[in-house]
């Protein structure tokens, strides 16, 4: 059977941005799932807790984690004996042990952007408005994206996740938009994973997701999918 293709959502994101890409696969004739993010409090313990629950059962399916997302793969991909894992404009984690959600200077900018009780604002609401208007095909999906965004505390980041050891020998690709990941990009060349970059910004699975759609499942291919 062709294993079914997982697509895994930033926590700071939600499901939504990968609604484009999951109907194109699904008109490619592919399974296709999109994990949803478990209720508040969103921590990265009970989002691989929810995450393994939901592909209990699931047999060898090809992970696709996008952005913070990247971060929980390698435990999935252990946990489901998953065929390969193409990480899409994603965050990776070091090479075994355990992996931080952000760094320590991202703890200070997150901090200032908290209110009283720890809470943040959705992740849209960081950034200058001018700065995310290139993220979307128009402000129609901006505001989609917007309405479903999660509300994270700050202690999201101070999180950590189980890395498994030895998980960068297992398949993998990189496919990433632009130049934003470029350090994952180049441990990924290292590793002879197949790798494929793409001009456009974040989100561009929602600005052109004809096109995300076909190198991805290049990619997937490539890995055995």
């Amino acid at each position: 059977m062709t294993p079914a293709i997982v697509l895994l959502p930033s926590p700071l994101l939600g499901p939504v941005a990968w609604t484009p890409v999951a109907d194109r696969l699904r008109d490619a004739g592919r399974r296709v799932r999109t994990l949803v993010l478990p209720s508040a409090p969103v921590l990265p313990a009970r989002v691989l807790e929810r995450w393994r629950d939901d592909l209990e059962g699931e047999k060898r399916p090809v992970l696709v984690p996008h952005s913070n997302a990247g971060l929980y793969a390698p435990a999935l991909a252990e946990a489901t004996a998953a065929t390969g894992t193409v990480f899409v404009d994603a965050a990776m984690p070091g090479p075994g042990g355990v992996a931080a959600m952000a760094p320590d200077d991202f703890m200070d900018f997150v901090n200032a952007l908290a209110d009283d009780t720890g809470t943040l604002p959705p992740w849209t609401r960081w950034w200058a408005s001018s700065d995310l208007d290139p993220l979307f095909p128009d402000a129609a999906w901006r505001t989609r994206v917007e309405d479903a965004e999660p509300r994270l505390g700050v202690d999201y980041f101070a999180g950590e996740l189980p890395v498994p050891e030895h998980w960068m020998a297992r398949p993998c690709g990189y496919l990433a938009f632009g130049d934003t990941y470029g350090t994952e990009v180049r441990r990924a060349r290292t590793q002879d994973w197949p790798v494929r970059v793409l001009p456009g910004e974040h989100l561009h699975m929602t600005v052109d997701p004809d096109t995300v759609t076909a190198v991805l499942l290049d990619l997937v291919e490539a890995l055995g999918g």
